[in-house]
């Protein structure tokens, strides 16, 4: 998925940038009694684990009615993706309409993303802040009907986690109830965690992201790695943690330096998807028309475009346009 860099060690400039093991956690305790050496050791689906992350991961099976049954070897729930730490790669896509939920899901992946991408992908924005969150439900909807044998996981849009927290919550809602979402995608480490717990223990399960954050690209000034002095590196890590302690049944880590982002996968219970990370984390995920080919702006260095969509659908409308105005009586076309 993206340009796999030298992962074995995680040093910058100034030294290790991660703990070599997990020594104290910010945020609460939640009822933990290993210490953080055992439990790197006894990482794991059935390793202890918080009672948030336990609330987390909750059974959220297609719940369309008339779908056909997944099959037993695909992801439905939060803890089927769980239990994939270890065993193999996770891989995921974005979809925003029925059309590419269909495709995408019967491709065999693990999840699909309904992402905020779609202001940037579908809706002709320059960025993801302007996308809201009825149409984070409207695109979700869409996907929903598409019947996907996978999990479904919709982004939580621009401003919402940084409102009150019953704004969150019927934010949130609105995704599972309306859109027909299995779980939600908030951007943010420390500053979004409490209120991440509190969602998960509310039943929303939700997934985390850290590294760059799409919606936060104005303040800081445009798009960029992350994690590659020390101080911000550890940083990360603090946000991982915090996001686990939460409840959060998988982390995504964007434009992530890869030997930070190999440690964090190392480090923390729930899967770290990687998208632009390099290729040690616990499965990556990229947003669909980067991989074909198929975008009206530049796609990221960390993309290798599978095909040229774009000039595809190019060639293919000029050839129909060309034949119509050039049409004559007793040519078949």
């Amino acid at each position: 998925m993206s340009q796999t860099e030298n992962s074995n060690t995680a040093n910058t400039k100034e030294g290790n940038v991660l703990p070599a093991e997990k020594k104290s956690k910010p945020g609460k305790n939640l009822n933990k009694s290993n210490s953080s050496m055992n439990k790197n050791k006894s990482k794991g689906p059935d390793s202890p684990k918080s009672e948030s992350l336990r609330k987390g991961i909750v059974n959220t099976r297609n719940r369309t009615k008339g779908s056909v049954r997944p099959e037993k070897s695909r992801v439905c729930t939060t803890l089927d993706l769980l239990k994939l730490k270890g065993k193999r790669k996770i891989v995921g896509l974005t979809a925003y309409d029925a059309l590419f939920g269909k495709l995408v899901s019967d491709s065999g992946v693990d999840f699909i993303l309904v992402g905020d991408s779609v202001g940037t992908t579908l809706l002709g924005y320059d960025t993801t802040i302007p996308v809201t969150i009825n149409d984070m439900i409207h695109h979700t909807a869409a996907v929903r009907r598409s019947n996907p044998k996978c999990l479904l996981v919709a982004d939580l849009p621009f401003g919402e986690a940084s409102l009150s927290f019953d704004r969150l919550l019927e934010s949130a809602r609105a995704l599972l109830q309306k859109g027909g979402a299995d779980a939600v995608k908030i951007e943010g480490g420390r500053d979004v965690a409490d209120d991440i717990e509190k969602l998960v223990l509310t039943g929303i399960p939700v997934m985390g992201h850290i590294g760059l954050l799409p919606q936060t690209v104005k303040s800081i000034g445009g798009y960029r790695k992350f994690g590659k002095e020390k101080e911000e590196a550890e940083s990360l890590y603090k946000d991982a943690i915090s996001l686990e302690e939460a409840g959060c049944f998988a982390v995504i880590a964007e434009m992530m330096e890869s030997a930070v982002a190999s440690e964090l996968a190392k480090q923390i219970l729930p899967p770290l998807i990687g998208i632009g990370s390099g290729g040690a984390c616990d499965g990556q995920i990229l947003v669909t028309p980067d991989l074909l080919g198929l975008s009206n702006f530049e796609i990221p260095s960390f993309v290798k475009p599978r095909m040229n969509l774009n000039q595809e659908i190019s060639n293919v409308l000029s050839e129909y346009v060309s034949d119509i105005k050039n049409f004559k009586e007793g040519r078949n076309r």
